[in-house]
């Protein structure tokens, strides 16, 4: 309420959210794996006297700082973008409560641009040692970011007892941190290898066997840590959160079970197209891989960001932006009164005759998740809809369903909303 609101036709603020953050997580998780595939397999070189194999990771050095460098600062410039315009309050929080923790990401991120740089256009230029060094410099920084960003991800579904003291440590190290770390370490290597079999697509003759066995030995641990780390994470998520995956939302259960037959599918495919006939791997079965790696990491990561409705962070902030601990003042108050972005300047009755004060409600208490035709659309819902139907469905809004949060208004501007809701049947027609 404090904070203008971004209206994005169509796609919706969230929709625009989870795009660049999913395509950001496929990109920031290879730059992690791959600050330890570079170091160690340039060791394996150098052991083996193998110049093929350290002429490939020359190059596959470059298409790494290419991605990552580039990818990843725009998809991560995106995000901080993106989540300010959508979720200002939201995002002001993360950044009080967590300030020191953001510096000292940012220490590691110009740790990382700086070693990634120097190791690509150092080959040849400094000792073999001093060069290996640059990439565990890489690596080490890259996988400590992951460790901050991490506890900020987790922090926002599952914030514990930060609830209770306001801890910066309480609230880091939440319940969901340990394990969540886990498996995104091991997706890390797992998409390193995956990446990996992009560029030995196109390498000739020997070296194509000895890269997929290479890559091979990064992607397919992950089939046993990251099942492993995913049932220790849903032991750790409140009994209401874990029902929303297990049978208690539809959408929810079918985008996981969903993403879990993708990866099943994903090993079996790198296994036995990719891993029994490496000499077959070409950049159209390398890029299936990535296709078929995308979905279930893009799926689990909407899953995480759905079960946490009605709430940007559990229990303590609601999706539209509103603490929790005011619901009981605005439902006595109003809205309308205390928000200081909108349309209409009438308050309690007089906004009745108002028609800008149900767009304004609108966009208090609904465009946050739900556009009007587009994204999660409001228009389809309320087909059907009279007056007394919107006004019981507002009334007992998260009864109805547990992952909308309460309306939060006084009766006049439940009644001002359901009207507007309900208008939306005859636009429609």
């Amino acid at each position: 309420m404090n904070y203008p609101f971004w209206e994005v036709p169509i796609l919706g603020g969230s929709l625009v959210i989870a795009i660049i953050a999913i395509v950001h997580v496929f990109i920031s998780h290879f730059a992690v794996g791959t600050g330890f595939f570079l170091p160690l397999t340039e060791q394996k070189a150098y052991r083996e006297g193998d110049s093929a194999l350290l002429a490939y990771l020359k190059k596959h050095s470059r298409f790494f700082v290419l991605v990552s460098l580039v990818g990843g600062a725009i998809t991560g410039v995106g995000i901080w973008f993106s989540i300010a315009l959508v979720s200002p309050q939201a995002t002001s929080i993360l950044i009080r409560n967590f300030v020191w923790g953001w510096a000292i990401e940012w220490v590691f991120f110009i740790g990382e641009i700086t070693s990634a740089l120097l190791y690509v256009y150092t080959w040849e230029k400094v000792s073999r040692q001093t060069h290996v060094i640059l990439g565990y410099v890489y690596g080490a920084t890259a996988w400590l970011s992951l460790v901050i960003i991490n506890g900020i991800i987790t922090f926002m579904l599952t914030p514990g007892r930060w609830l209770e003291t306001g801890g910066f440590w309480d609230g880091f190290f939440n319940p969901t941190y340990f394990p969540s770390l886990v498996m995104r370490t091991a997706v890390s290597f797992a998409l390193a290898g995956l990446y990996a079999l992009i560029t030995a697509s196109f390498q000739p003759g020997e070296l194509k066997p000895k890269l997929v066995k290479l890559a091979a030995s990064y992607i397919f641990p992950a089939g046993l840590v990251v099942p492993l780390a995913g049932l220790w994470y849903a032991a750790m998520l409140p009994p209401q959160l874990r029902h929303l995956v297990t049978g208690g939302a539809p959408v929810q259960t079918n985008l996981f079970v969903g993403s879990l037959v993708v990866a099943v599918l994903l090993f079996v495919y790198v296994y036995f197209v990719i891993y029994r006939r490496p000499q077959s791997l070409n950049l159209a079965s390398a890029l299936l891989a990535l296709v078929l790696a995308f979905a279930p990491i893009g799926g689990l990561e909407f899953i995480r960001e759905m079960i946490r409705k009605p709430y940007v962070i559990t229990g303590y902030l609601y999706s539209y932006q509103i603490f929790t601990d005011r619901a009981d003042e605005l439902k006595a108050t109003g809205l309308l009164a205390s928000a200081r972005w909108k349309t209409s300047r009438a308050v309690g009755a007089a906004a009745t005759e108002d028609p800008a004060a149900g767009a304004d409600l609108y966009r208090l208490q609904c465009a946050s998740c739900h556009t009007i035709d587009g994204y999660n659309a409001l228009r389809p819902l309320v087909r059907g809809w009279d007056l007394d139907t919107g006004r019981m469905y507002l009334e007992h809004l998260d009864q109805v369903n547990a992952m909308m949060p309460p309306f939060l208004g006084t009766e006049v501007e439940r009644d001002i909303l359901a009207g507007w809701l309900v208008q939306l049947n005859k636009e429609g027609r």
